[in-house]
C-alpha cells in the first residue's frame, strides 16, 4: 500500500461553497498543489458561480462537480447551519453513490460529512477546521441556543471521526482543544497547516499613492468600520496627534468579496457608507465590491499599506497577500496575524481601536519610505515561511502519510 500512496493517488475535495474568500483560496491552492504533485484531484461543491469564483476553479487545473445548487442556503434568512448541513450532506451522498473509490477526500469547513464519507471502506478522511463553527454562531437567545445545541454536539463528534484534523493556525489549534473538550480529553489533536500565498503573482509594486486598503468580506464580524473610523480620526486631528499631517492626498479603498444574495452583505455595505458620510469622509473612501484577483492586484500594488481590522481573526489571507505583495499591513493584534505579521518589520500590531490604528497610520504618512522599507521585508517574509510550495509540501506530506496509514 505505501508504494501506491507514495505515488498518484485519487483525492476527492469537498467544500460547501466555492465563491471567493480565505477559506476558498485555501481549498483552490489545496487543489492546484495536490495536482502538481501528480495526484489526481477532484473538487465537489453545492455552490459555484463562474461568474464570481477563482480563475483557477474554470481553468480546467482540476474539475469542479456541482451537486445541490437547488437547495436552499437559509430559510427566510434563518437557519443557515442546517441549510449548510443538508448541501454538504447532499453532496456527500453523491459523492458515496455516483462516484468510485478515492484514496483521500478532504472535507473542509462541515464536519457532518464525515461518517458518511466513512462508509467509503477504501477512503481516508481528512478535515480542515478554519475555526470551530459554534463559537462563530450566535447563541443569544434561548430558542437559538435550543437550535444550536444539537448542531454542536454533532459537530464535535463527527469531526473527531476524520482521520486527520488541520487547523490554519495556532491559535485556532489552542481553541479547538478549548472548545472540543471530549476530543482534547481523548487526545484527539489537531495539526497546524497554514493557509499559504503565490508569491510569483505579485509582481514589484508601483509607486505607491498615499493610498490605505482594507480587503474583507462585507460582514459585519469583519469589523471593516473600525478602517472608517480610524480613517477618519486622522483627518479630525483631535487633540493635536494628528496635526500637521498632509492628508490632501491622503485616500481610503474599502474592497472585498460581496455577495448580493447574502443579506448581511447588502445591509453591511450600505452601513459602512453611511458611516464615512457620518464621520465626513465619504468624499475620501472608495467602495468596490468583488473585485477580480488582477484588480485585487492592481490595488495592492498602489496602495501604501493594508489594514485588516477583524478582531481574533481565526487566520486571515489579507496580511499574507499584502506582505506577499510587498505592502506592510496594520491588523489586531490578536487572532491569526499575530502568527504572520511580524510587529514593527512588517508592519504593526494594534489593538482594536481607531486611535491605535490612526496612530499606527501616521507613521506611514509621515514618512512612506517606511513602507517600502516594510514592504520589502513583509515580501520575504511571505516567501520564506508562506509560499504555495511550502504549503504544498506540507500538505502533500500530510496526504501521502494518511493514504498510507490504510490497512492492507
Amino acid at each position: 500500500m505505501a508504494n501506491k500512496a507514495s505515488s498518484k493517488l485519487s483525492i476527492a475535495v469537498i467544500h460547501p461553497d466555492l465563491g471567493i474568500g480565505g477559506a476558498e483560496r485555501l481549498i483552490v491552492d489545496a487543489a492546484v498543489e495536490l495536482s502538481s504533485h501528480g495526484h489526481k484531484v477532484h473538487v465537489f461543491t453545492a455552490h459555484h458561480d463562474k461568474n464570481r469564483c477563482f480563475e483557477e476553479t474554470v481553468s480546467g487545473t482540476f474539475p469542479v462537480t456541482v451537486y445541490g445548487a437547488f437547495l436552499p442556503r437559509h430559510i427566510f434568512y434563518r437557519l443557515h447551519a442546517l441549510c449548510a448541513y443538508l448541501r454538504c450532506l447532499f453532496v456527500a451522498l453523491c459523492v458515496l453513490v455516483m462516484w468510485p473509490s478515492f484514496d483521500v477526500i478532504l472535507v473542509d469547513q462541515v464536519s457532518v460529512v464525515n461518517p458518511l464519507l466513512k462508509l467509503k471502506k477504501s477512503a481516508k478522511v481528512v478535515f480542515y477546521c478554519h475555526f470551530p463553527d459554534l463559537l462563530l454562531a450566535q447563541h443569544s437567545t434561548l430558542l437559538r441556543k435550543m437550535y444550536r445545541k444539537p448542531i454542536d454536539f454533532v459537530e464535535e463528534i463527527t469531526t473527531g471521526m476524520a482521520d486527520l484534523i488541520l487547523v490554519n493556525s495556532k491559535f485556532t489549534a489552542s481553541t479547538f482543544a478549548n472548545t472540543f473538550k471530549h476530543l482534547d480529553a481523548r487526545g484527539i489533536q489537531p495539526t497546524v497547516l497554514y493557509p499559504a500565498v503565490n508569491v510569483d503573482q505579485f509582481d514589484e509594486p508601483k509607486s505607491s499613492r498615499l493610498n490605505f486598503l482594507s480587503i474583507n468580506r462585507f460582514e459585519r464580524k469583519k469589523n471593516i468600520d473600525l478602517a472608517i473610523s480610524a480613517f477618519s480620526l486622522l483627518h479630525k486631528g483631535e487633540h493635536g496627534v494628528f496635526q500637521g499631517l498632509n492628508l490632501d492626498q491622503v485616500s481610503l479603498t474599502i474592497a472585498g468579496g460581496f455577495d448580493k444574495r447574502l443579506r448581511e452583505n447588502v445591509e453591511y455595505l450600505e452601513e459602512l457608507k453611511t458611516l464615512a458620510k457620518r464621520e465626513g469622509v465619504s468624499g475620501q473612501v472608495n467602495f468596490i465590491t468583488s473585485c477580480s484577483t488582477s484588480e485585487r492586484n492592481e490595488l495592492l500594488s498602489q496602495c501604501l499599506c493594508v489594514l485588516y481590522t477583524p478582531k481574533d481573526e481565526h487566520f486571515g489571507i489579507v496580511p499574507l497577500e499584502a506582505m506577499a505583495a510587498q505592502k506592510p499591513v496594520i491588523a489586531c493584534n490578536s487572532g491569526g496575524p499575530v502568527e504572520t505579521v511580524k510587529n514593527g518589520t512588517t508592519g504593526y500590531l494594534c489593538d482594536p481601536t481607531s486611535r491605535d490604528f490612526a496612530l499606527a497610520m501616521a507613521k506611514f504618512i509621515q514618512d512612506p519610505r517606511l513602507a517600502e522599507s516594510m514592504g520589502i521585508e513583509a515580501r520575504q517574509h511571505a516567501t520564506e515561511s508562506f509560499s504555495t510550495k511550502i504549503f504544498g509540501q506540507r500538505l502533500n506530506r500530510y496526504i501521502v502519510d494518511v493514504a498510507r496509514s490504510k490497512k492492507d
